[in-house]
C-alpha cells in the first residue's frame, strides 16, 4: 500500500503540463473563394434571378392570366426561385462574417431558405410530369389537366417542402461558437480578450447523438426529395416526351426535343456536382481528417453550391421565355417600361407603337394558345 511519501514531488511544476487549445481548421483556401464568390458572383446571380422571375411574375401579375396547369406551375416557380435568391444576400453575409439580426430572423431566414429549396426542384418535377401527361397522354390531357388540380398539387408541394424544413427551423440557433472566446492564462488569473461577440445562425444540439442523427439525416433528405427524386420523374417523363416527339418527325418537334434535352441536361449540371459533393461529405463527415483535405472538400462544396444556385436564374429562360406568348408578353413588358418613361415626351408616338405591338403579340398569342401550353413544345 502506497503513503504520500512514496510519491516524488519534488520536480512537479503546473507550468510542465501541456494545455494546446485546439481550434478549427483555418480553411484559408475557402475563405479566399467565399471572399470572391460571395461578394461578387452570388451578387450577379441575384440580380440576374431577381429580374428574370420578377418579369415572369409581371407576366402573370399583368399581362396573362394562369390559364393551364403549366401556368400555376410557372408561377410557383417563379415565386420560389424569387424568394431564394432574395434571401442569398442574408446567407452569404452570415457565411462570411456575424450574423446582426437576432435569433428569430436566423430562424425564419434559414427556414425558408430550405422551404424555396425544396419547393423549386419539387415543382420542376411538376412540370415535366404535367409535359408528360400534355404530350404523351394527350387523350387524357384535357380531363387531367385542370387547374384545380395544379392548384392543389402546388399546396401538396409547398406543404411538403415545409415539412420537410422543420427540422431547419427547429435546429438553426443564433449563439456565439466556443471557439471565438479566445482566453489567455498568465501567471496571476485567467484574461478573456475584450474582443465583441462574434454570434452565427447555425446548427445547435444539445447531445452528441441528436447531432449524429441531424447531421445525416438532413443531407440525406435534401439529397433524396431535393434532388434525385427530381431528376427520376424528369428522367422519366422526358424520356417518353422525346421518344414521342422523335416519332412525329415535324421540324417543330424536333426543335421541341432539344428543348427537352436542354431543360434535363441544365438540371443535372446545376445540381449533380454540389450533390455529389454534399453526397461525399454526409458519408465521410465522422471521419477525421487532416485540415488540407477538409479545405478542400469546402472550397468544392462552396463553388458546386454556387453552380447549383445559377439555375434559378435559367429556370426563366428554360420554362417560360423559350415559348413564343412569354416572349410576346416580354416584349410588351420591355415596351410599356419604355413607353413609361418617355410618356412626356412623345405619348402619341408611344401609344401608337405599344398599340401595334399589343395586336401584334395578342395575334400570335392566340394562334400559338392552341395547345393551352406556356412552354415550347
Amino acid at each position: 500500500m502506497l503513503n504520500q511519501s512514496d510519491y516524488d514531488y519534488g520536480d512537479y511544476n503546473d507550468s510542465d503540463l501541456d494545455y494546446t487549445l485546439v481550434g478549427p481548421c483555418p480553411q484559408q483556401n475557402n475563405h479566399s473563394v467565399e471572399l470572391v464568390v460571395g461578394p461578387y458572383v452570388h451578387s450577379i446571380i441575384c440580380i440576374l434571378g431577381l429580374v428574370g422571375n420578377g418579369l415572369v411574375i409581371a407576366t402573370y401579375a399583368f399581362y396573362k392570366r394562369t390559364k393551364s396547369m403549366t401556368d400555376v406551375y410557372l408561377l410557383n416557380v417563379a415565386v420560389a426561385d424569387l424568394l431564394f435568391v432574395a434571401s442569398l444576400p442574408l446567407i452569404v453575409y452570415n457565411e462570411l462574417w456575424a450574423w446582426p439580426m437576432g435569433p428569430v430572423a436566423c430562424k425564419l431566414l434559414r427556414g425558408s431558405y430550405s422551404v424555396n429549396l425544396y419547393s423549386g426542384t419539387l415543382l420542376l418535377a411538376c412540370i415535366s410530369a404535367d409535359r408528360y401527361v400534355a404530350i404523351v397522354q394527350a387523350r387524357r390531357s384535357f380531363r387531367l389537366r385542370s387547374l384545380k388540380y395544379s392548384r392543389l398539387i402546388c399546396v401538396a408541394v409547398w406543404s411538403a417542402a415545409l415539412l420537410l424544413s422543420v427540422p431547419t427551423f427547429y435546429f438553426y440557433n443564433w449563439y456565439e461558437p466556443s471557439h471565438s472566446r479566445a482566453a489567455f492564462m498568465n501567471e496571476d488569473e485567467a484574461i478573456s480578450t475584450a474582443a465583441p461577440p462574434h454570434y452565427v445562425c447555425e446548427f445547435q444540439f444539445t447531445d452528441n447523438a441528436t447531432a449524429w442523427r441531424t447531421k445525416v439525416a438532413l443531407p440525406g433528405t435534401q439529397l433524396a426529395a431535393g434532388f434525385f427524386l427530381p431528376l427520376l420523374v424528369m428522367v422519366l417523363c422526358y424520356s417518353a416526351i422525346a421518344a414521342t416527339l422523335l416519332r412525329a418527325r415535324t421540324f417543330q418537334r424536333h426543335k421541341a426535343v432539344r428543348v427537352v434535352l436542354a431543360v434535363v441536361a441544365v438540371f443535372v449540371a446545376c445540381h449533380l456536382p454540389y450533390n455529389a459533393t454534399l453526397l461525399y461529405e454526409t458519408a465521410a463527415m465522422f471521419q477525421q481528417r487532416p485540415c488540407e483535405e477538409s479545405d478542400v472538400l469546402q472550397t468544392a462544396k462552396t463553388v458546386t453550391q454556387t453552380l447549383a444556385y445559377l439555375h434559378c436564374c435559367l429556370n426563366p429562360v428554360l420554362y417560360a421565355f423559350v415559348g413564343v406568348k412569354f416572349r410576346n408578353h416580354f416584349r410588351r413588358i420591355v415596351l410599356d417600361l419604355c413607353c413609361l418613361g418617355k410618356r412626356y415626351i412623345a405619348p402619341r408616338r408611344c401609344s401608337r407603337v405599344t398599340s401595334e405591338i399589343s395586336m401584334s403579340g395578342r395575334r400570335s398569342v392566340d394562334k400559338s394558345s392552341e395547345n393551352g401550353s406556356s412552354f415550347t413544345m
